[in-house]
């Protein structure tokens, strides 16, 4: 029965979207296109087409985008050859900022890392808002195998928006062979080329899965194969590499494990999606020579 005076709460879905990512799909996806001022434009285009469908659809309330504002991070001051921005086309490396506005223009929380990286943004909201009563879950829309630490059964779960796919903690289970926390230890062993972390010689995905549904953690791992409760091919080999190496897996594990401490200020109402403000998205879409989203946000009612 409702009680006079009380209104029903409606349980709130939160989208966390990996910006970075986002950008570099469209980059490689979408054709490339000039401004009228001559500049590359082709990504930012894209990224503010397809943002604009799917926030039209009607699916989201509460949205959130992170974006690496500088590639670099405090990981690289822990670990040399950790990821960069050398190699990365000038063309993709200068839409980087224009990205920014996009998702800002669409009336979207944006945040862009300087000090932390992306990753560790969308990490941060999730553990802070899976925690609200309000929320009945939170949506990390990207594919990065890095999120999947961050899963907490079907209450926060990591999405790609392009196949449709969910992954929660039973597709984590399922795909790695791990719980959720086993991840950073997961990617210390096997290494991460996206991230420029190398790995353990000798160590694969399954030795890695094997090992850590046993034992969970680096640490816990005995030194010596002999007293390892599961059985493995080379076990003497891997069980020596890793001793040889174990510093710089913890090392590799503490730049694999994303922070939940970045100071992100924005309240739970602040993260309401209520339109894109007309006068920014209409400067933008000047400033892009493309005025079709703003004519499509238009009719649908989408503007602020």
């Amino acid at each position: 029965m409702r009680h006079a005076g009380l209104a029903c709460r409606v349980p709130v879905q939160i989208h966390l979207v990996d910006g970075t990512f986002e950008l570099f799909r469209s980059y490689f996806a979408a054709p490339k296109a000039k401004s009228p001022g001559g500049a590359e434009v082709g990504a930012a285009r894209g990224l503010l087409r397809g943002f604009a469908a799917w926030l039209g659809s009607g699916q989201v309330t509460h949205v959130a985008c992170a974006f690496d504002h500088v590639i670099e991070s405090f990981r690289n001051e822990l670990f040399p050859g950790y990821k960069t921005g050398a190699g990365l086309d000038p063309d993709l490396l200068a839409q980087f900022e224009l990205a920014e506005r996009v998702t800002r223009a669409l009336g979207m929380v944006t945040w862009p890392m300087v000090e932390f990286e992306a990753d560790d943004a969308l990490a941060s909201a999730a553990h802070r808002f899976e925690r609200a009563s309000e929320v009945e879950q939170v949506i990390i829309a990207s594919p990065d195998k890095d999120f999947a630490q961050c899963v907490v059964g079907s209450r926060v779960v990591c999405w790609d928006r392009m196949r449709s796919s969910v992954l929660d903690e039973t597709g984590v289970r399922g795909k790695f062979g791990i719980e959720p926390r086993s991840i950073p230890d997961y990617l210390s062993l096997v290494g991460d080329s996206a991230d420029g972390i190398p790995g353990v010689p000798r160590w694969g995905a399954k030795s890695a899965a094997t090992l850590l549904a046993v034992y969970t953690h680096l640490e816990h791992i005995p030194e010596r194969a002999a007293d390892w409760r599961v059985g493995l091919r080379g076990a003497d080999a891997l069980a020596a590499s890793l001793s040889q190496c174990r510093e710089l897996a913890l090392l590799y594990r503490k730049l694999a494990t994303l922070r939940l401490d970045v100071p992100l200020t924005e309240t739970l109402d602040e993260l309401a999606w209520r339109g894109a403000p007309a006068a920014e998205l209409a400067a933008l879409c000047d400033e892009l020579g493309d005025a079709s989203v703003l004519e499509r946000m238009r009719e649908r009612g989408r503007l602020l």
